[in-house]
């Protein structure tokens, strides 16, 4: 343990107790010798400030807190090596997830932190060496709209955007929005907003947004309750009131795998006498629900709905022709 993690340590004991915590009690917290107590008692005292006082009949030391309005708090921010290390692990991760996204601000945030562990004469460990990210499929390769969106959520006002939908039309169209929340999903940035031109909740690809300028108007509000709703009922990215359930077996082979995993915040699971696993689920919108079935291939059986099991039946037969035509 450094010199500055005993003081931060020290700080977080003498505020837990009312009473004087003796020497003795400090040396074992702090994991050091008398004279390392000693000195990082007096650094609180004379180069802090904090208002350490030794209480003779008691022998301990203690904050006296009376001639402070408020209790007292180390100067700046604090942080041991440890949050440290974990806060470089969290700016790795931001990184990681979508490269470009807040990358001057993350960039100094590093400078920081590896400026506070110098500080405390703690290694500087090269994060990046350390931790591996695998993605797949991610969009969105800079913030060039993310950043306005994000302010136009945080500080509550409506933005207009230019949004280029995927799909078999490929509309562009002029929306103006009230963001509720920033969604990251598979790898990629979907934005929770209310459609003024729709009159409804919409979710939003981030990357498919060409244009945005923050309006000076108030967003729109709906209540926490109505935006779990739309977000959590359906299944996956697609949104809107869940109207059926979907029910699926997998094999021995996958089970163990699937029954440690979460499709659905409502999801119910049940082990076979055969080994087999049962999976269902509330769904409205099925083209992702598909995909995910399909890729588990022959380890999956769906048992209902009709309709999902026509629909499943039907990718597998255009599957087929694909590759019969591959093999004349």
């Amino acid at each position: 343990m450094d010199r500055f993690d005993r003081i931060y340590l020290l700080h977080g004991l003498l505020s837990a107790h009312r009473t004087p915590v003796a020497l003795k009690q400090i040396m074992e917290q702090l994991e050091c010798s008398k004279s390392t107590a000693d000195r990082s008692i007096e650094t609180l005292r004379d180069s802090l400030n904090a208002p350490l006082e030794y209480n003779r009949e008691a022998n301990g030391y203690f904050y006296n807190q009376q001639s402070l309005n408020k209790p007292y708090e180390l100067p700046g921010l604090w942080f041991n090596s440890e949050e440290l290390h974990g806060l470089l692990i969290c700016q790795q991760i931001l990184h990681n997830i979508s490269p470009g996204i807040l990358s001057e601000q993350i960039e100094a945030l590093q400078q920081r932190i590896n400026e506070m562990l110098s500080k405390e004469n703690s290694p500087q460990p090269v994060i990046a060496d350390k931790i591996q990210f695998t993605t797949v499929g991610r969009r969105l390769k800079d913030d060039n709209y993310f950043k306005r969106l994000a302010t136009a959520l945080f500080s509550k006002q409506q933005i207009r955007i230019q949004y280029h939908a995927r799909g078999n039309n490929g509309e562009n169209s002029d929306r103006i929005i009230s963001a509720q929340k920033l969604i990251y999903y598979r790898d990629n940035w979907y934005l929770a907003a209310y459609c003024h031109k729709r009159n409804q909740l919409r979710i939003f690809s981030i990357d498919s947004v060409h244009s945005a300028k923050i309006l000076d108007k108030p967003a729109l509000q709906t209540s926490d309750n109505q935006l779990q709703d739309f977000l959590h009922s359906a299944y996956g990215i697609f949104t809107g009131k869940a109207e059926h359930t979907a029910e699926l077996i997998f094999s021995k082979k996958r089970a163990n795998w699937v029954a440690d995993e979460l499709w659905h915040p409502e999801q119910q699971g049940e082990w076979l006498e055969n080994g087999n696993y049962q999976l269902s689920f509330p769904f409205s919108d099925s083209r992702e629900l598909i995909m995910d079935i399909l890729k588990h291939g022959a380890e999956v059986k769906v048992i209902a709905p009709v309709f999902l099991r026509a629909a499943v039946m039907e990718e597998i037969n255009k599957m087929q022709k694909n590759y019969h035509c591959l093999t004349k």
